[in-house]
């Protein structure tokens, strides 16, 4: 029997001669990545666990994300406790407001195809992308990982995905995400494995590849795979060799659910209120009017997700009284956004660009909603009380229906 993703990567990384679901393996971390609020939580289990140097300073990475800028007077006491934490144990990668955790690990080069790794938040999946198997952990097991550089676990079962075809011209990889979340549910893919392929996915660009490996955990998933690619090693600054060509599944492997389809049947989508899983089309939304619009976040606040609401807007103006909030995924996305005019087209179109951050995404700042409120939103996660009080309803939708909907201040289904 052939070998999944999952399987071949871990069998690479602990030496074994075979890996199978169901084993327990205790697997070489490559990279960690902890970020500002869970900082001091590992820093004091670290310490109570006894340990005095971290296995390899140079694979923990430190970003401030979630609490930058500051919106309660708590948060400053993160931002001490990490730069106490980076001192004491002689960190060199420290990023203060560069940018989303996600999109930071993999722009800045931290993670490369075949890797294990380990981060402080859920959505740590996103790595997939370029092909490494990343998952998020609880502050005790980081603490854990940081002295021993190691961390056992259950080899994931697979659920392949297979994708043919060409997407229609206003359907994205959010659209795709959001459809199959809708058919497996938000337990569908539990503690497993989701292997992402076919020549839709092969033809998607690594950010587009990005979006379905970050929200892949909202069904569950432990990590959602892509095999690396041309695109990928360019992406990642590395030769394609004949370690990245290997990273595939095998025609034989064996897989706990196969799920098929065609490109051209997705439509544009939302989730509704207030369930990831509760997926209905865009043309059945159609006329809701909407309060507010956002575009950012570690899911689509990438480079191509800013050009294709700069497309939608170019020439056109929000709604009244709507607001749009738009917040690069990155320092360098936003720099890149500039220099490409996609910035000025969005504020021309009466966006209002914010720092490069998490805050309105995790509910903490930048655009917090009230009672009754209506938000359009390109994040991954529309549970109550996610974007202000617990009576706002959230819908997911692509960047380029989010635009359309702050161009019409209602639901639309987006021009092809």
């Amino acid at each position: 029997m052939g070998e999944t993703l999952i399987e071949k990567i871990l069998r690479a990384n602990t030496g074994k001669e075979s890996v199978k679901a169901g084993d327990i393996v205790t697997v070489n971390v490559d990279r960690v990545m902890v970020h500002d609020i869970f900082i001091p939580f590992v820093k004091d289990k670290f310490e109570e666990m006894g340990f005095r140097k971290i296995w390899d300073p140079e694979k923990m990475v430190l970003i401030y994300d979630h609490l930058v800028p500051a919106s309660q007077k708590d948060d400053t006491r993160h931002f001490h406790a990490g730069d106490e934490f980076a001192e004491k144990y002689g960190l060199t990668h420290v990023h203060r407001a560069d940018g989303v955790c996600h999109q930071l690990m993999t722009e800045a080069g931290y993670v490369k195809p075949g890797n294990v790794v380990f981060g402080t938040d859920s959505h740590t999946t996103t790595y997939g992308s370029v092909g490494a198997f990343s998952t998020g952990i609880g502050y005790t097991e980081m603490a854990s990982v940081l002295g021993t550089g190691k961390l056992w676990i259950r080899v994931p079962e697979t659920i392949r995905v297979n994708i043919s075809g060409t997407l229609p011209a206003n359907v994205t990889s959010k659209d795709v995400i959001l459809r199959i979340l809708g058919d497996i549910r938000s337990d569908g893919a539990t503690y497993r494995s989701l292997e992402f392929g076919g020549d839709t996915v092969e033809n998607m660009s690594v950010a587009s590849r990005m979006t379905m490996s970050n929200m892949a955990v909202e069904a569950g998933a432990k990590c959602g795979l892509f095999a690396p690619d041309e695109k990928t090693c360019e992406y990642c600054e590395i030769p394609y060799s004949e370690m990245e060509k290997g990273l595939r599944a095998d025609e034989d492997a064996e897989y706990v659910q196969i799920l098929n389809y065609r490109a051209e049947d997705f439509v544009p989508v939302a989730a509704c209120p207030s369930q990831v899983d509760n997926i209905r089309n865009i043309s059945d939304l159609a006329g809701i009017p909407v309060d507010q619009v956002f575009i950012g976040s570690c899911t689509n606040g990438r480079l191509e997700d800013l050009q294709m609401a700069a497309e939608v807007l170019k020439g056109k103006h929000i709604a009244p009284f709507v607001k749009l909030i738009v917040t690069p995924a990155s320092r360098k996305i936003y720099e890149q956004a500039v220099e490409k005019g996609y910035i000025r087209t969005l504020v021309e179109a009466g966006a209002m660009v914010t720092a490069a951050g998490c805050g309105l995404c995790c509910g903490r700042a930048g655009g917090i909603m009230t009672d009754g409120e209506v938000v359009v939103a390109t994040n991954n996660r529309n549970f109550l009380g996610r974007m202000g009080t617990s009576k706002v309803n959230i819908y997911l939708a692509s960047p380029r229906t989010a635009a359309a909907c702050a161009a019409a201040g209602k639901i639309v289904v987006p021009e092809k």
